[in-house]
């Protein structure tokens, strides 16, 4: 089977009986073309099926205008409003992303790292798998002095920059708000204890109960991978329990609304017999019957600040002293566990 030739510049100039330099620079226009002849260049290239190679070209000046990021999931509501940020701020300042997902598997986002790093992006953006213990596949980028940018779930190394909310305060938030529509046996169910993120929102939930006098104990607690399913499994597990809890406090909104489901099913009035809190603010939060009362996590803020820090550690116009960004979230409440 014969070849097909890939068109390059010196194809172009001999079409056009002109220098290849002259059509090189006529491609990237450069002032000292003529307009006429940078136009019959740009069409020509049209005709013929040129693709100028922009990554050989990067690599020349040292650098690919693409940034890396680094996913657990893609169906995240949460996630597609972060990535959304990044590529506002990105595109405006001439980056594209490359995005890949680990799934939750360290192997997974070992190989993303892998990819990434042999795809000489520029810089990386991640937010860790369940079952990221330590930040050794991230030394390829530590080595060669690459800038690694945390968010949501974060590493904690003297490199790399994190963006975050208060996960403590905001768990703390939502079980006094339980606690203040009169809740006294408050379950939480929890994501992977090894992310920052979810540790936080437990122990910002179990020292709202310890300053309010309520017990805790290994059964108010439960750990899953907070899907939809997840949440089904637990609903079933809670209504086997002899003594029922009068509020939950959930680590997203995925679960929380497929409690406030099995539970109505089981004639278990929301809230009036139980009280339910979720995290996240999805869209469904709004739709669910009675609607769920969440914390707003700023997506597409944590997006947009993540990315621009890492561009501008690229540039050369970030502050040292700045470690993590804090961003502010809020309590929504809505008729899920609203008594009062």
């Amino acid at each position: 089977m014969k070849s097909i030739h890939d068109v390059t510049i010196y194809d172009i100039a001999r079409a056009l009986n002109i220098s290849a330099s002259t059509v090189s620079r006529g491609l990237r226009d450069h002032p000292h073309v003529r307009k006429e002849v940078k136009n019959k260049i740009l069409l020509t290239a049209r005709k013929m099926g040129y693709q100028q190679n922009i990554f050989a070209s990067n690599l020349r000046q040292k650098f690919t205008s693409t940034i890396g990021v680094v996913i657990p999931r893609l169906d995240s509501y949460f996630m597609s409003t972060v990535i959304s940020g990044m590529e506002n701020s990105a595109n405006s300042q001439g980056y594209n992303l490359i995005i890949s997902q680990s799934q939750e598997s360290l192997k997974k986002e070992s190989d993303n790292i892998t990819t990434m790093f042999n795809s000489r992006v520029d810089g990386l953006l991640v937010s860790l798998s369940y079952e990221t213990q330590n930040l050794d596949h991230f030394n390829v980028f530590f080595r060669k002095g690459i800038p690694v940018v945390f968010f949501d779930r974060v590493g904690d190394h003297p490199k790399c920059k994190s963006v975050i909310i208060n996960n403590y305060k905001a768990g703390y938030e939502a079980t006094l708000h339980l606690i203040d529509q009169g809740c006294k046996n408050i379950m939480h169910l929890a994501g992977s204890l090894n992310r920052n993120v979810y540790a936080d929102r437990f122990n910002g939930y179990k020292q709202a109960l310890n300053d309010n006098g309520l017990p805790f104990d290994d059964n108010s607690l439960i750990v899953s991978d907070l899907s939809s399913k997840a949440g089904e499994d637990a609903a079933q597990a809670i209504l086997k329990q002899k003594i029922l809890p009068d509020g939950i406090f959930c680590a997203n909104d995925h679960t929380a609304i497929a409690l406030i489901c099995e539970f109505k099913q089981a004639g278990i009035r929301i809230p009036e017999d139980m009280c339910i809190v979720g995290f996240n603010n999805d869209p469904v939060s709004r739709v669910v019957e009675p609607n769920l009362t969440t914390v707003n996590y700023p997506g597409r803020e944590m997006g947009e600040i993540a990315a621009s820090i890492l561009i501008n550690t690229l540039k050369n116009n970030q502050n040292p002293m700045l470690n993590s960004v804090v961003l502010t979230h809020s309590l929504i409440i809505r008729q899920s566990s609203r008594r009062k």
